[in-house]
């Protein structure tokens, strides 16, 4: 990106200062995924914090995929994070795979077991629980911690070569059980996994794990700086351990910032796929999502979620961003982009019953209410149209200006139309309203007689387009749920709404993405998975108002 934004914050100031004491000549940074899910909005933050810092200094960076866990780790995974990161409008300097670098970390698995800093523990995954101690009481020792180096060269061998089950034996790292940073009370750094892995097929069947294998990568690459969030925090000290025991020649520094939450969405992938697996969501894409694969469906854009995570900034602090600041920048984005256009998604029939039978017109329509300079367009008019069904309600509630039984209010671009009659069904539902219109008060005519207090958009019932429409709401009820263990308890029923509707006809060959502002209802895209040859279906972005103010 050559656009960098250049705003302030801490760990901007630590490379800064890195730079002006010659610590480096050169800043390297890493986005280092794990290939077991699609990204959501808050590897958008790492993206674009990693990406535009080493950018700004002329460095580089990194994507590596952290695919040291075959049991949840796919090439489906890994060709979907490309493609985001790539859609966002990043391109990386390397691209790299932990499993790459396996026989190096198995090296300085055996370095460590002969410097006498690891041992191969037999305990089952509870025994080490109960060994651990708490937060308040020290741990105890394993009783194979005292294991000879020769005996635990010649058992980790073994654990190499198959020759033991899953979960029968693991390499621990030899610290101190009585740390009071439980992730220093010996450490599981290597573990038996008989699976295929996706990069590395049946090469392995132990693998390192995650606090172990990634200080050695970040160090293998010459990362400099190592940013993550908050949780690793306690792991810094292991981390640190790690590159000095393994005599790794560079040495990087972890920097934590505070990870991205955002009200009334889900922000684990292991919740999002949840999701997926049990068929809330209509998959990692599903426009409710929060996935970069989801809001790029949904309509959003690569700028507006780039200018979305400039804005929110980087800290230390824990806290929650208002979802509507995020809905706040595609508006911003789509203000000047999207087409503006005209769609009935609820659809009333209107019948003009002195509009003569079997004749149409063909009005001139301000292509933008707002904009003269971009001209007009032409529809066609005739005997019945279709309006929304909100702009109708056969008994008004106070200071409700538009069409209800006696009113007169302006069709957008014709003529003023006054509800005159209404017809329901057997069951009471209202199906059509009928109206008469005034000849005089065609638009463009310069009519002056007389004022209506409103104004509504409509279709033409013979010249238009089908179209579905989807409108979204949060996945999630509860600002907070999707931080709970329960969140699926509060799943918001009404997330999903879809209308059969109709659409101008200058817009019939709408292409996949491409973005409308129709007017009074919202910003639309024209989905990628449920538009057919035969048929459009439009996602709502966004409506068209918020009372959200950005600070």
């Amino acid at each position: 990106m050559s656009n960098t934004p250049n705003s302030s914050n801490f760990i901007r100031n630590i490379v800064i200062d890195d730079i002006e004491s010659g610590k480096h000549q050169e800043i390297i940074t890493r986005f280092p995924p794990e290939p077991n899910g699609y990204l959501h909005i808050g590897h958008a933050k790492s993206i674009v914090l990693n990406f535009e810092l080493a950018d700004e200094f002329k460095g580089k960076t990194n994507l590596r995929f952290d695919d040291t866990n075959p049991v949840k780790e796919d090439t489906e995974y890994v060709e979907s994070i490309k493609a985001d990161v790539k859609w966002l409008g990043f391109d990386w300097d390397n691209l790299f795979f932990a499993s790459n670098y396996f026989d190096t970390m198995y090296e300085k698995a055996v370095l460590l077991i002969k410097k006498g800093l690891a041992f191969v523990c037999d305990l089952s995954s509870e025994e080490m629980k109960e060994y651990r101690g708490t937060l308040t009481e020290p741990g105890k020792n394993s009783p194979y911690r005292d294991r000879s180096i020769e005996e635990n060269l010649a058992l980790f061998e073994r654990m190499k070569n198959g020759e033991f089950a899953n979960g029968e034996k693991v390499l621990r790292a030899k610290i101190d059980m009585s740390s009071p940073n439980i992730n220093m009370r010996d450490p599981v750094i290597y573990r038996i996994a008989h699976s295929e892995h996706h990069n590395t097929g049946n090469k392995w069947c132990i693998y390192p794990m995650y606090d172990f294998a990634h200080p050695i990568e970040d160090a293998i690459e010459g990362i400099t700086h190592s940013i993550c969030t908050l949780e690793f925090e306690d792991h810094r000290p292991f981390y640190d351990w790690v590159v000095r025991e393994c005599e790794m020649e560079s040495v990087p520094r972890q920097i934590e910032f505070a990870r991205l939450n955002i009200t009334n969405t889900v922000m684990s992938k292991r919740k999002l796929k949840l999701l997926v697996d049990t068929g809330v969501a209509d998959g990692w894409d599903d426009p409710r999502m929060p996935t970069i694969a989801g809001l790029r469906r949904r309509g959003y854009t690569p700028e507006s979620i780039r200018n979305f995570c400039r804005e929110i900034g980087v800290s230390k602090a824990y806290s929650t961003v208002d979802s509507q600041m995020l809905e706040y920048f595609i508006r911003d984005d789509l203000s000047t982009k999207a087409e503006k256009a005209t769609a009935v998604i609820d659809p009333l029939k209107v019948v003009i019953t002195n509009y003569p039978e079997n004749e149409s017109e063909i009005l001139e329509i301000p292509a933008d209410p707002k904009d003269e300079s971009k001209g007009t367009i032409k529809t066609t008019f005739s005997r019945e149209i279709y309006i929304e069904q909100e702009d109708f309600m056969e008994e008004p509630v106070p200071k409700y200006y538009r069409l209800f039984p006696g009113n007169e209010v302006r069709l957008r671009g014709a003529y003023f139309v006054k509800c005159t009659d209404v017809i329901k069904d057997e069951n009471g539902k209202v199906t059509e309203i009928h109206c008469t219109y005034d000849p005089e008060t065609k638009s463009g005519t310069g009519f002056t007689g007389r004022k209506v207090k409103s104004t509504i958009h409509w279709i033409d019932a013979k010249d238009n387009v089908p179209a579905e429409f989807r409108l979204y709401e949060p996945l999630i009820n509860d600002a907070e749920a999707g931080n709970s263990a329960n969140f699926l308890d509060d799943i918001n029923p009404n997330s999903l709404i879809i209308k059969q509707g109709f659409m101008e006809p200058r817009i019939k060959d709408a292409k996949i993405l491409d973005k409308f502002q129709f007017i009074r209802n919202g910003y639309f895209t024209v989905d990628s998975k449920y538009t057919t040859a035969e048929k459009l279906v439009f996602n709502r972005i966004v409506p068209l108002k918020s009372s959200f103010k950005l600070k």
